[in-house]
């Protein structure tokens, strides 16, 4: 269980603010004996955070303990000097210059236009903002430089720039910024809010990320529940999450992802921020690296042996793609981008020209294209593979009239085959030790392993970081206990590093 502390000058800066016994004064911080076992989190509020001052030390002393603070040593040190936070503000997506030019669009220069500048002064808390055009800018902001309060003044001479930023103490606040101050703790840190007496205890907190706005997200609402409840049996207290919540991660000693990953995405950044905080994670950053990319897969799984389609790898500048193609694959043949999933980026070629043409629009979005033999069955065995061993077992049918377990169509419409789950003991044993052996190479996580079979013959998709767990399917044998399952990884993983 993590612990959440406050930390101000002195007692009556905290004044306007509910009671919690969480908040310390910088001299109760200084004396403060914490279990080394015990995750600590720190929001450091002090009002100078000038080197050497009392906010300096606080964050410097929070560091030393292992405790997790906002805002850092790296950020006041960053805040410090505009030189080095100007280093951070150029690589600053041109979105977020976009919005600068929007918001300040209404507000228009002197007559003269060679001395007159315009200047809007802005404080956020963290990462989000009283003024509505501005909230894009302020999470951006939050996120390279995380502070609980931050004073940002934008200045436009030819366009709008910031001019300076710099941390504020709530003290500073008038009394609605101490209203919208108190409201963004509440989101950030809620547990703050909560009386110490009404709390449940719980061994470990687990931090489940999810997209509430994905279309075919890794498990529905339904499945969700059911993690959150196998979690709370087993006194793990399951917490979902969304991107927004990224400084959060260091409140929980877990991270399960829920989510369709990728590597330039914001699930690989939270798989990394989370690993580096000591915490469990599934889906794992080295997973996700390996499974997302199609390219690194093949080559991996065909160097240890494990077997595939016949796989070729084509580049971008390769001259004869298409004459390799036909000698050795023939058709039909599959050729896919590397990082597609759900079966987008995936065209099957009738023949040369079909071939071509796929090709053209593939090598659009990546500078290297996989091309397979064709390998037609009615169903895709889904093999659920968790710390090395396998949980579950699906057949994945096609979708009726087509080759795919999903047809995607107009209007964002997606169809799906059937599916059967079965006992992994009723799975032929072949099936089942291709996927054991294709994990092995990948790690010891959370993942779905894609086999097709004919006879004899087993030939590895793929292996997916962060699979498809559906209330009504994945669980249709094991039902409740295959949450359970995924849980008590996690609690065991937990203990372990508690240990």
């Amino acid at each position: 269980m993590s612990r959440l502390l406050i930390v101000v000058d002195r007692a009556k800066d905290w004044a306007p603010f509910y009671p919690s016994e969480d908040v310390l004064t910088f001299d109760q911080y200084l004396q403060l004996a914490t279990p080394a076992s015990r995750r600590v989190r720190v929001i450091n509020l002090c009002q100078s955070a000038r080197y050497l001052s009392r906010g300096y030390y606080c964050s410097l002393l929070a560091e030393a303990r292992g405790h997790n603070v906002v805002p850092s040593v790296t950020t006041l040190n960053d805040l410090s000097r505009k030189g080095l936070f100007s280093l951070e503000l150029e690589e600053l997506d041109s979105g977020v210059i976009d919005w600068l030019e929007a918001t300040g669009a209404a507000m228009k220069p002197g007559d003269d236009e060679r001395d007159a500048t315009h200047q809007l002064r802005v404080r956020t808390y963290f990462g989000q903002t009283e003024h509505p055009a501005l909230k894009p800018v302020a999470r951006v902001l939050f996120d390279r430089f995380p502070c609980p309060v931050l004073e940002v003044v934008f200045r436009r001479r030819k366009s709008w720039q910031i001019e300076s930023m710099k941390p504020a103490s709530p003290a500073d606040l008038s009394d609605s910024e101490q209203d919208a101050f108190a409201s963004a703790l509440d989101r950030f840190s809620s547990i703050v809010w909560r009386k110490p007496r009404s709390r449940r205890q719980y061994r470990f907190d687990l931090a489940m990320l999810v997209n509430p706005d994905e279309q075919l997200p890794p498990s529905d609402k339904a499945a969700l529940t059911c993690f959150v409840k196998a979690g709370k049996k087993l006194g793990i207290n399951v917490e979902q999450i969304s991107r927004r919540d990224y400084m959060r991660l260091p409140e929980y000693d877990g991270l399960f992802i829920r989510e369709t990953t990728a590597i330039d995405h914001h699930t690989y950044r939270f798989a990394r921020k989370a690993e580096a905080e000591g915490m469990v994670v599934i889906d794992d950053p080295v997973s996700i690296l390996r499974c997302t990319n199609k390219v690194y897969l093949a080559d991996l799984l065909k160097n240890n042996k494990i077997p595939t389609p016949k796989t070729l790898i084509l580049s971008k500048d390769q001259k004869d793609s298409v004459e390799q193609v036909v000698e050795h694959l023939g058709f039909p043949a599959v050729v896919k981008i590397p990082d597609g999933a759900f079966s987008r980026g995936v065209i099957r070629a009738e023949d040369e020209q079909g071939l071509r043409q796929a090709l053209k629009t593939l090598f659009k979005q990546s500078a290297l294209v996989l091309a397979q033999e064709y390998f037609y069955t009615d169903y895709d065995w889904r093999i659920g593979v968790l710390g090395g061993r396998a949980i579950f077992a699906c057949k994945y049918y096609m979708v009726k009239d087509h080759w795919q377990i999903y047809q995607h169509g107009d209007n964002q419409q997606v169809d799906s085959g059937g599916f059967e789950t079965l006992p992994t003991y009723e799975v032929p044993k072949n099936v089942i030790q291709a996927a054991l052996n294709a994990t092995r190479l990948i790690g010891n996580g959370l993942y779905g392993v894609d086999i097709k079979q004919a006879g004899n013959r087993v030939a590895v998709i793929e292996v997916n970081d962060n699979p498809n767990v559906d209330e009504g399917v994945e669980d249709g044998f094991l039902g409740g206990e295959l949450y359970t399952l995924v849980m008590q990884e996690f609690l065991s993983r937990m203990e372990e590093k508690r240990r």
